[in-house]
């Protein structure tokens, strides 16, 4: 499975917000404890139903997100 097959976005789950699938976790809950210095070992042991691999895919998604075109009017 691809990282990014792992996010899905379904308003009937938490508004619609980036989750990870199959659970109710959202990809700003686990960016969040990422950059309060905890690490996916410390976030798949205190979340079990995550893995490693749903964390590394909350990250991707973030990075995908944060790549936007830029467009140039002239």
């Amino acid at each position: 499975m691809h990282l990014l097959e792992r996010i899905v976005v379904d308003p009937a789950v938490v508004h619609g917000r980036p989750v990870v699938r199959g659970t109710r976790m959202r990809v700003s809950d686990i960016l969040a404890l990422l950059a309060s210095g905890a690490s996916e070992q410390e976030i798949v042991e205190d979340y079990p139903y995550l893995t490693v691999e749903d964390v590394r895919a909350c990250l991707e998604y973030a990075s995908a997100q944060a790549d936007h075109a830029i467009l140039l009017a002239s």
